[in-house]
């Protein structure tokens, strides 16, 4: 009872904030373009428009679809987008590397064994029960270096050389008919494709959580694999409006735990989940960045100088620097 009068009171007090927002005077509505991966890290980016946060804000996103993480990084850089619905955390960081404050993140998705995102499994009549089995198998991953080099040092981690399995990345759209057809034996995956998999007998999951496992050392720990970032150049030349974006995506936020069976109905029409699987797709843990926890900023910190171990990210990085609280 306590957590709960706890949850209402900051969904209330959010509530409050906002509207005070939304009571500024009416203008034109302030186009903003947003990358989205159409997944369910991305479900308080279609909460926010299918309730109408943005909107009552006088916002208007533009959705521009990008399939994975380095679609989403070279449209930031090229300002072709101002804010990455949902943004590969290590890419993220690479590119800020290459151009300093390209992915100010302000909110994280939280992805463990109980907020699962991330996960290995093999197709059905395989008898596979841990991942020291995938030795000798044909894999696919989630596409872009992230994924692909993340999936690589999680096997690592439990005993798997590289040279001892294939592994070729493949659009996420295309993950539940690859394991239906038999064309990889598994593959490291994300929601809502391997709920779509198992439901539909394709495949099963040999492991989900495994970020948090085998990379933070604990299946509880909050793995921040992704996130919702903003470019510098649209903080800095629209400071009202980037404002206004992050009070929305935290109202938003606010709403999915309020109501999470609610609020995943809204991955039924924007993402590829089917209408009868939406109630079984897995929440994650989602937050913004201004309410992190030191040790969650740990957290983010350890995962980071994995990318560096993975060769994802090229060299050791201080994630506070792009943080960005609302």
């Amino acid at each position: 009872m306590p957590k709960l009068a706890h949850m209402i009171t900051r969904f209330a007090a959010a509530t409050a904030m906002f509207a005070t927002l939304a009571a500024a005077p009416a203008t034109a509505q302030d186009k903003v373009k947003v990358g989205v991966f159409p997944i369910s890290s991305s479900l308080p980016y279609f909460v926010a428009i299918d309730l109408g946060y943005f909107k009552e804000l006088n916002l208007e996103p533009e959705t521009i679809k990008l399939m994975g993480g380095p679609p989403n990084v070279a449209a930031l850089i090229t300002n072709q987008i101002e804010v990455s619905a949902v943004l590969v955390t290590l890419e993220g960081l690479n590119a800020n590397i290459k151009k300093p404050g390209v992915a100010m993140y302000v909110a994280m998705h939280s992805q463990n064994t109980t907020y699962k995102m991330e996960q290995f499994v093999v197709r059905s009549g395989l008898n596979i029960t841990s991942l020291k089995d995938f030795k000798g198998l044909k894999l696919m991953s989630a596409p872009g270096p992230a994924n692909l080099n993340t999936a690589k040092g999680i096997l690592a981690r439990v005993g798997v050389k590289d040279t001892e399995y294939t592994i070729d990345q493949l659009d996420m759209g295309q993950h539940v008919n690859a394991m239906k057809a038999g064309t990889f034996d598994g593959g490291y995956t994300l929601e809502p494709s391997a709920t779509i998999m198992q439901n539909i007998g394709a495949a099963k999951v040999v492991e989900a959580g495994v970020i948090a496992k085998y990379i933070l050392g604990d299946t509880s720990a909050d793995a921040f694999a992704a996130g919702c970032a903003f470019t510098t150049d649209f903080i800095n030349a629209r400071p009202d409006v980037a404002k206004r974006f992050a009070a929305a995506w935290a109202k938003a936020i606010d709403y999915i735990k309020a109501n999470p069976d609610a609020a995943r109905k809204h991955l039924a029409k924007n993402t590829l989940t089917p209408d009868d699987l939406v109630d079984k797709v897995p929440m994650l843990g989602y937050i913004m960045t201004k309410d992190m926890s030191p040790k969650q900023k740990e957290y983010l910190q350890k995962f980071a100088d994995f990318g560096v171990e993975i060769g994802v990210v090229p060299e050791k990085i201080d994630v506070a620097k792009f943080v960005k609280s609302f």
